[in-house]
């Protein structure tokens, strides 16, 4: 049985009862996001280090009592969570960092940290009879859902701009989903699909429009802690679109500081590309956020104009004393090569921007002494065109022996 207590909206504090609402605030419309509570009590003897170690399910699953679901679906049977936590040997040293981590959430099933919200999705829309499910997306979001739910046996309507990555929109089509190719930007897509939503009775994915999809999204939080056998970070460094993913890393710490396992929560870093960074800005301004009408960048997965996650996400960056950064479209492009070259770790943009973020604060806000995690999002396959930009070291040359020694002996 779930442990979730109330859902609180985030702007006008009201409570609910967890079958009073589905999705957001009905005072607030859509802008009431609303954040899941718990009973700590009941889930303390439940999620234990012991409890933990015995636990031989390596996925997001082995977390069941801090998840706001009655039990993991058995329709679902991909492998979801329990990604790698990659000690770095060059990249950290090089920056003069002693202690940094990578956490490869692009080994996840299709490729992002997407879809631990995604199985959420599924189980939620499992306990409540629904069979199908929709989403919005910039790619990452919505061929998580579809791979889950082809999985699952669900059936997938998904509404993506049409300018998405061609890797993601494979992606979507391998998995069977129903493809609206929206021409429009992912703001556009993310208001057609709330209307089809209400007007078609879906299960709807959405971030910070479900606000169960943080409680998948923080499972990354809790296994970064169990991996570094709860010795927490110093700093965690997220890349940032709507604010969903930074918000579920927070939570995830602040159950576990709740629940007695970690001492403190680490600092967030918020990363935004400088082509979309509407809450790097709030929080570097310390103004109140401003929407943007034409984002762009290259890192598509948190191109974001309008962060439907801004309160909680501004929230979290404040209350861990956090900090935002951005980065340019050629640092981030940088960065996926020079985390491949050192790191063999293959990144999308969006996921690169992490890099790029930790290599600006390097020697400044990070010091030698500190414990970092990077969080890398999603793998590079998803973008083949960007990744194509980096300059690698290539040279055409004709099938003999010859061409290879000459191509040596000159350097190569």
């Amino acid at each position: 049985m779930s442990s979730v207590m109330r859902l609180r909206c985030m702007k006008c504090g009201t409570e609910y009862d967890p079958s009073e609402v589905r999705d957001t605030c009905p005072i607030c419309g859509n802008d009431g996001i609303l954040e899941v509570l718990y009973d700590y009590d009941r889930i303390r003897p439940l999620l234990t280090r012991e409890t933990l170690e015995g636990n031989r399910d390596l996925s997001m699953w082995r977390y069941l009592p801090l998840l706001p679901i009655d039990q993991r679906p058995a329709s679902l049977t991909l492998q979801i969570g329990w990604t790698p936590l990659y000690k770095s040997r060059r990249i950290g040293p090089t920056l003069g960092l002693d202690h940094v981590w990578f956490k490869d959430d692009g080994r996840n099933p299709t490729a992002s940290l997407k879809d631990r919200a995604s199985a959420i999705a599924i189980a939620k829309a499992t306990e409540l009879d629904k069979h199908v499910l929709t989403a919005a997306t910039t790619g990452n979001a919505g061929s998580s859902l579809a791979g889950l739910a082809a999985n699952a046996g669900l059936d997938a309507y998904i509404f993506v701009p049409a300018s998405a990555p061609a890797g993601k929109i494979a992606q979507l089509q391998v998995f069977g989903s129903h493809l609206f190719l929206v021409l429009g930007n992912y703001d556009q897509a993310f208001d057609l699909c709330v209307e089809a939503t209400e007007r078609f009775g879906w299960y709807n994915r959405n971030t910070a429009f479900n606000p169960y999809m943080v409680e998948g999204k923080k499972t990354v939080a809790l296994e970064i802690a169990e991996q570094l056998n709860f010795e927490e970070p110093d700093k965690v460094i997220v890349p940032v679109g709507d604010g969903c993913i930074i918000s579920g890393v927070a939570k995830g710490f602040r159950d576990l500081l709740a629940l007695g396992l970690i001492r403190h929560i680490p600092q967030l870093i918020a990363v935004q590309a400088e082509g979309c960074a509407p809450i790097a800005r709030a929080v570097i301004s310390g103004e109140p956020i401003e929407y943007l009408e034409h984002p762009a960048s290259c890192a598509d997965s948190i191109v974001a104009g309008i962060p439907r996650n801004h309160l909680m996400a501004l929230r979290d960056i404040k209350d861990t004393d956090g900090l935002a950064i951005t980065v340019s479209d050629d640092e981030i492009i940088d960065a996926l090569g020079f985390l491949g070259r050192n790191e063999g770790i293959f990144a999308e943009p969006a996921a690169a921007a992490s890099v790029a973020a930790l290599r600006k604060l390097a020697g400044n806000v990070l010091h030698p002494e500190d414990r970092i995690v990077v969080l890398i999002t999603g793998n590079g396959l998803k973008d083949i065109q960007n990744a194509l930009k980096v300059k690698g070291i290539s040279m055409s040359i004709p099938p003999r022996m010859d061409a290879v020694e000459q191509a040596i002996e000159e350097g190569f």
